[in-house]
This record gives C-alpha cells, sequence and structure tokens, in this order.
C-alpha cells in the first residue's frame, strides 16, 4: 500500500469511523449514506481524490436492507492511487444525495445506476433516463410513480 493511501485511511478512520476493507490490494470504504456528499469532498479537497472514474451499483435481492451497494472508484492523480467508496442503502425507496456537484464526471454514471436500479439521486440537475425507453415498466419505472 503506497504511503498516501495508509495515511489517507488512517486519517478517514480517525474521523469519520468508516469500515474499511481491503481484498487483493485493493481498498473500500464503507460510508453512511447520509455523508455521502461531506465524505466525498474530503477525499477530494484533503486527501487529492480529484477523478471520479465509475459509479456503479449492486443489487441483492431479495435482501431488502440493504439491498443495494452504491459504488465509486476514485483516483488520485498526484498520488496514483485508486480508492473505492460503498454506501449500503434500503431497497424501499432508494435514494441517496448526488455526488455530481463534487466530480462532475459522476452525472451521466449517476443517471445508469438511477436507470438499471432505481436508485434516485437527490440534488442531481437531470435524472432521466438514458439506456431504456420511457414506457419501460422495470423498477425505475415503479420507483418514478410512487
Amino acid at each position: 500500500m503506497s504511503e498516501h493511501l495508509q495515511n489517507t485511511i488512517t486519517r478517514i478512520q480517525a474521523r469519520n469511523h468508516v469500515e474499511v476493507e481491503e481484498f487483493r490490494g485493493e481498498y473500500t470504504v464503507f460510508v453512511d449514506p447520509e455523508k455521502i456528499q461531506t465524505f466525498m469532498l474530503e477525499l477530494r479537497d484533503q486527501h487529492d481524490f480529484n477523478i471520479c472514474m465509475d459509479v456503479t451499483a449492486v443489487d441483492y435481492y431479495p435482501q431488502e436492507t440493504p439491498r443495494f451497494h452504491v459504488i465509486y472508484q476514485l483516483y488520485s492523480m498526484q498520488h496514483n492511487v485508486r480508492l473505492q467508496v460503498r454506501t449500503r442503502i434500503d431497497g424501499n425507496h432508494p435514494k441517496l444525495d448526488t455526488v455530481q456537484g463534487i466530480y462532475a464526471s459522476a452525472n451521466w454514471k449517476e443517471r445508469e445506476v438511477y436507470d438499471l436500479f432505481g436508485i434516485h439521486f437527490t440534488g442531481h440537475p437531470d435524472l432521466r433516463r438514458m439506456v431504456m425507453p420511457e414506457d419501460w415498466v422495470g423498477q425505475a419505472s415503479i420507483l418514478m410513480k410512487s
């Protein structure tokens, strides 16, 4: 593990009381959903994770609590290190604050997660379908009507 990543993990664990897992040299930080924006802002501004490379999700259906993990892949260009951030959210009316204002690259990726998983990103400036046709009846369609 790089010195920068070790220092980052040590600091964020002390300040935020987050859970960290290591698997094959890659580190994942689990964050409470209500803290996602402040946590991502801290990673960008204080720890040099300046690129959000990807946003995706995992659906653990039929499990309802938590049903989804929203996953962010971050990268620090200055230190050439990656960090995965995960947050667990409930399957009943899944929603999470957008990080699009922190990482502009998250815009379309959050839209894709919304369209394919039905996870609503609160505060997103243009949350609408981009993959599935408007008349598609699926998880996102059901959630938009409720």
